[in-house]
């Protein structure tokens, strides 16, 4: 295996403040609090230091637990540790969205959040219900509240110094522009699905020329079919850089100038995941150029409805 180089410790400067974001980030969608909890703690002793969280997954409190007994062991250390959570669609309502920050940061132990992010540009029938329906089984949606009112809100909790930088998920180009032209503070983060089989190279573009950083969700395509890890571009590469196919797909992604979320439960993936090292200039061509499927796997682009529960790898 080759030597991991400087690229896993890449940090990408924000449009708004003087925080940066790692690159290689962990994902917490962990159905079970307690392997949470040890995911997290396996995560921080490896060196992940950006952690992408959600009320939507019920889990805060695990990872703020972990959270706080690295903090207190010495083994990371606060202000080097970027949070990143997100306000679910049924609290897009303005005078939902601070308590449900108070709640995120109450279960996560810490007093400012790095990045909050609308977590899709959806909202549902407020109440306590994440996914409220009607007897026909379809989502109740929120007629009486804009998503730029719901920005409006989040740009009040960068005013008041309770969160660095705010930012939006599962969008796409069109709702993008519309907040940035409408905007007070422009969104720092857009966290989509992002992958070789699903590049986004449009949206990456206009992130670029706003100074936003897309963060990718799903880097190693959830696992499902078509498997991008046995793609035989990808298997290639990997054979000749001494790497596995997700370092491979995960290096590319950090590259091209996104940072990305993995998530796994056991401590070799979770290594494995963060030790990436630089592609050769005709690897990320071959990438770019030589495949050509193209697949988006979570359709809640569409709904605001997850469209499942990634397999962990």
């Amino acid at each position: 295996m080759a030597t991991p180089d400087a690229l896993r410790d890449t940090r990408i400067p924000l449009n708004h403040g003087t925080g940066a974001m790692p690159v290689v980030g962990f994902g917490t969608l962990i159905p079970d609090p307690v392997a949470t909890r040890q995911a997290v703690a396996a995560a921080l002793d490896t060196g992940f230091r950006h952690f992408d969280c959600a009320e939507r997954y019920r889990n805060e409190e695990a990872i703020g637990e972990a959270f706080q007994a690295a903090f207190r062991a010495g083994t990371a250390r606060r202000e080097d540790v970027f949070v990143t959570t997100k306000l679910w669609n049924t609290n897009h309502r303005p005078e939902r969205v601070k308590p449900a920050f108070d709640g995120s940061r109450r279960r996560l132990q810490i007093d400012t959040i790095d990045c909050y992010i609308i977590h899709t540009p959806f909202a549902f029938r407020p109440g306590d219900d994440q996914d409220p329906r009607d007897e026909h089984g379809k989502v109740i949606y929120d007629p009486g509240v804009t998503l730029a009112e719901t920005w409006q809100e989040l740009e009040r909790l960068v005013d008041e110094g309770h969160a660095r930088s705010i930012g939006l998920s599962d969008v796409t180009l069109e709702t993008l522009r519309e907040i940035v032209a409408e905007a007070r503070i422009k969104p720092s983060v857009v966290q989509v699905e992002s992958h070789p089989y699903l590049p986004e190279w449009e949206l990456l573009d206009f992130c670029r020329e706003h100074g936003i950083v897309l963060l990718a969700f799903a880097p190693l395509g959830h696992g499902m079919e078509p498997n991008l890890l046995a793609d035989p571009v990808i298997t290639a590469i990997a054979q000749q850089v001494g790497k596995t196919p997700a370092q491979v797909a995960l290096a590319w992604a950090a590259q091209r100038g996104t940072a990305f979320l993995t998530t796994s439960t056991k401590p070799q993936r979770i290594r494995e995941n963060f030790e990436i090292s630089t592609l050769p200039e005709d690897a990320m061509q071959e990438i770019r150029n030589g495949i050509t499927t193209n697949i988006r796997f979570n359709s809640v682009v569409t709904t605001g409805v997850p469209g499942f529960i990634p397999r962990v790898r």
